[in-house]
């Protein structure tokens, strides 16, 4: 089996919980995995044969004004794959870890004249956001054409990056994955109990309260569903965007119905108590959340930003509206809980669905990839 060294970001986002899970995954199949960042990622919580853990120390220097964390990457990368003769380095996020893997191969080639193939994975804001500022542009650019594979998690992703970077080369799109055998249906009374004592309804909404995740906006949908229907809102994660939350819960005089959880490991337990998971981003490359949710047999009523449409369908697994639109983001809401039945049907859809992004069924697609980039790759020149 191969030794994969996978880079991402070990704090609380979609995109460190794909690479972990993927880690977890490759491990269980019998690849040797090493993780390369500044933290433990944040859902590698327990040990896990064939998974090692290489911590990215960062120098600090009074000299230095700004932390050198891409060049501290690429140094660390160069011993691991060398002292532990990886196989192959799979990046999550075009900046840094895009760059310091391309650093990475010139000095293994240059000095010691090995070849360590770069695959790239994108997860969004890389491409939406911050590669789009002026500065970060080309390299973005530059990362993405010299790494050996590239993939995205929607097709969506994909078509933007071909755009925004004038990228002529393949991107292949492996979605995210969701464990559905452990994010299953897990209804418990008692836990139910303990957020909704009075039989209220509940929504829920996962997030690193950045502001692309517009939060703040669960809370004018719950004050909406209010109007018509008992309800409760349940809130996870932990970010810049906590305090509007909690400013505008007390504005709009909802403060008492909302329980923010903070950062915690989402469990399906907790998800399965949900009526209804709330994902109204601003941008949305995919959405792994709603992807767990759904696999615990929650519908999501979400925008249309991004490639979330490409996971939730409108009228049958849950339901879409335009960004800012709250007032029909609540009307769906009040839809789906005034009307058991069909609360019923979109729950068994949403768990149908999430069934066809199965870790068993994506995470193959990684090893064919991780195969094949091995077979054609061409060491530099």
């Amino acid at each position: 089996m191969l030794r994969v060294g996978i880079v991402c970001y070990p704090t609380y986002g979609g995109s460190g919980v794909v690479a972990t899970e993927l880690g977890k995954a490759l491990a269980q199949r019998g690849y040797q995995v090493h993780f390369i960042t500044y933290a433990l990622p944040w859902r590698l919580d327990a040990f896990h044969d064939n998974i090692f853990f290489h911590e990215v120390e960062i120098p600090n220097y009074p000299l230095f004004e700004f932390q050198l964390y891409s060049l501290a990457l690429a140094g660390k990368l160069v011993d691991v794959a060398r002292y532990e003769r990886l196989d192959i380095l799979h990046v999550h996020y075009a900046i840094p870890h895009a760059v310091s893997g391309y650093l990475m191969q010139r000095m293994l080639w240059e000095h010691h004249g090995i070849h360590v193939p770069l695959v790239t994975t994108l997860h969004g804001t890389d491409i939406t956001l911050v590669g789009l500022e002026p500065s970060f542009h080309p390299v973005v650019r530059f990362s993405l054409e010299h790494s050996d594979a590239i993939t995205a998690v929607s097709s969506f992703l994909a078509e933007k990056t071909r755009h925004q970077f004038h990228i002529q080369r393949p991107i292949e799109v492996i979605p995210n994955f969701v464990d559905t055998a452990l994010f299953a249906p897990r209804p418990s009374a008692e836990l139910r109990q303990q957020f909704a004592p009075h039989g209220e309804h509940i929504l829920i909404h996962v997030s690193n309260f950045r502001p692309v995740k517009r939060s703040p906006d669960t809370v004018r949908i719950l004050a909406e569903v209010r109007s018509a229907v008992p309800a409760k809102l349940i809130l996870i994660g932990d970010g810049p965007e906590r305090s509007e939350v909690e400013r505008l819960a007390r504005q709009l005089g909802v403060d008492e119905h909302i329980r923010c959880l903070g950062k915690q490991l989402v469990t399906p337990e907790v998800l399965s108590i949900a009526d209804i998971f709330l994902l109204p981003s601003q941008s949305e490359s995919f959405g792994l959340a709603a992807l767990e949710a759904m696999s615990c047999g929650v519908p999501v009523v979400a925008t249309t930003a991004g490639g979330i449409a490409e996971l939730v369908h409108h009228g049958e697994t849950g339901f879409l509206a335009e960004i800012g639109d709250t007032e029909r983001m609540a009307r769906y809401c009040i839809e789906l809980l005034c009307n058991p039945k069909k609360l019923q049907s979109f729950r068994d859809r949403a768990r149908q669905r999430a069934l066809a992004y199965d870790v068993n069924l994506i995470v193959p697609l990684y090893e064919q990839l991780y195969h094949r980039v091995r077979e054609q790759v061409q060491v530099p020149a």
